[in-house]
C-alpha cells in the first residue's frame, strides 16, 4: 500500500505528540504506555519513510535502532562527563589567559568593570 507522504508527515507528527505526552505521564522505566507510544512513533515514522520513497524516491536522513543494534557498555555515561570535564577546563585556561592579558582582576564585580 503506498501511503500518501503529506498524510503520513501528519500521522508521524502525531504520533511524536502522543510519545511526548506518554513520556510526561510516565510511571516507571517500562511503562507500557511509553513503550506503546514507542512503537507508535517507530511505525509512524517507517509509513513516512517508505511514503516519501514511493513518491518522491527520497528518504529522511534518520534511521531507526532496534534493542538489537546497541549494546549498554557502548554508551557509558563517564564518556558524557569526560568531555564535559574537558571542555570546562579549556574555558576556565582561556578564561585565565584573558585576565592576564587585559589586567582584569577575576574578582571584579561587573559593575565595577569599565
Amino acid at each position: 500500500m503506498n501511503a500518501d507522504p503529506r498524510a503520513a508527515l501528519e500521522a508521524l507528527t502525531l504520533a511524536f505528540e502522543r510519545h511526548l505526552e506518554a513520556c510526561s505521564a510516565r510511571r516507571g522505566d517500562d511503562d507500557p504506555a511509553v513503550i506503546a507510544a514507542s512503537d507508535a512513533l517507530a511505525d509512524a515514522f517507517e509509513t513516512y519513510d517508505d511514503a516519501l520513497l514511493n513518491a518522491f524516491n527520497e528518504m529522511t536522513p534518520l534511521v531507526l535502532l532496534d534493542d538489537d543494534d546497541f549494546d549498554d557498555d557502548d554508551f557509558d555515561d563517564d564518556d558524557f562527563d569526560d568531555d564535559f570535564d574537558d571542555e570546562d577546563e579549556e574555558d576556565d585556561d582561556l578564561d585565565d589567559a584573558d585576565d592576564e592579558t587585559s589586567g582584569n582582576d577575576k574578582h571584579r564585580s561587573a559593575r565595577g568593570r569599565s
